[in-house]
């Protein structure tokens, strides 16, 4: 088991996924969630803080908490993006992005989509650096991504579970995806809600869907990343037809993705027909002078290392 928490993946897969998860909370924080700086206006009884807030204890929002929240946040989730000091800025945006979230989900709403990135960004920091192209394997940076895909599957699966919870076996049979189509549907929803039954096919299959969810962790490689883009399709389907995203859930998700082989900058040099640089193995404060060429067998690219002894 504990093999299997931190199996080792190349850092350069750390340092895309990181990039990824900070670029994303500055996203966040200028299209998905601008409208919690809005929440100052409400009266301060409203709030109601999670347990969170409330063991804490957090002050009541005022107008010029949410500010510094807000301007602070952008600003060092875009440093962070760019992989350096990893732990200080990365403890920052984790604690600043939660107090958002707390700030959001305490007036009545909660969203069940933040859970994974909410994880993802408390244990980045633990991974250590990494740069991108980096193929030296880490056992601490292979313990952040599987926790965040332990968080995303269980948000699926966890989903399943409350909808049996508390609508029993009548959210299978009831009109709740009618609901949604009434509300917020599309053009494309409206042609599939004319279709006799499908909309309770449907229901069946999102419960199946989300019990089942954890088997992706059984599968060999090429099956998981089959059923990882199915979970990305079955939210592709649910944007086009209720307009609801998930966008924090699906930027989690990429911790199962190979995104070391994501390398938009070495791609725009070779289309402008620029060399692209060769990238160390291993980190800077870890390199030492190389005085022999690299193998002819490997096209005069750096060797693999093995697996350092920390991260």
């Amino acid at each position: 088991m504990t093999g299997w928490l931190t199996e080792a993946v190349p850092r350069g897969r750390i340092a895309a996924f990181r990039t990824v998860v900070y670029l994303f909370v500055a996203a966040d924080l200028a299209i998905f969630t601008p409208w919690v700086r809005t929440r100052v206006s409400v009266p301060g009884d409203l709030y109601q803080p999670l347990l969170i807030g409330r063991l804490l204890p957090l002050p009541t929002p005022t107008a010029a908490m949410v500010a510094v929240i807000f301007w602070s946040l952008l600003a060092l989730a875009l440093l962070a993006a760019t992989g350096r000091a990893p732990r200080l800025l990365g403890w920052a945006v984790c604690a600043l992005y939660l107090e958002w979230m707390i700030i959001a989900m305490s007036y009545g709403k909660v969203d069940h989509d933040r859970f994974g990135l909410l994880v993802a960004l408390a244990v980045l920091p633990t991974a250590g650096r990494a740069r991108h192209g980096d193929s030296t394997r880490t056992e601490a940076g292979g313990w952040a991504l599987r926790v965040t895909q332990i968080a995303v599957i269980c948000t699926y699966f966890l989903a399943a579970f409350a909808k049996l919870r508390f609508g029993g076996l009548d959210w299978l049979t009831g009109s709740v995806l009618a609901r949604a189509i009434i509300r917020r549907g599309t053009d494309l929803a409206d042609l599939i809600a004319q279709v006799p039954y499908l909309l309770i096919v449907a229901q069946f299959g999102i419960v199946a869907f989300e019990l089942l969810s954890p088997v992706v962790f059984f599968l060999p490689p090429r099956w998981r990343l089959a059923m990882v883009g199915f979970f990305y399709s079955f939210h592709a389907v649910t944007i086009a037809t209720i307009t609801i995203s998930f966008a924090p859930h699906l930027a989690a998700m990429t911790s199962f993705l190979p995104l070391e082989r994501v390398r938009p900058i070495i791609w725009a040099r070779r289309l402008a027909g620029r060399p692209a640089p060769v990238t160390d193995a291993v980190d800077d404060d870890q390199a030492e002078p190389d005085t022999d060429p690299a193998p002819a067998s490997l096209g005069g690219q750096a060797p693999v290392v093995g697996r350092p002894a920390g991260p």
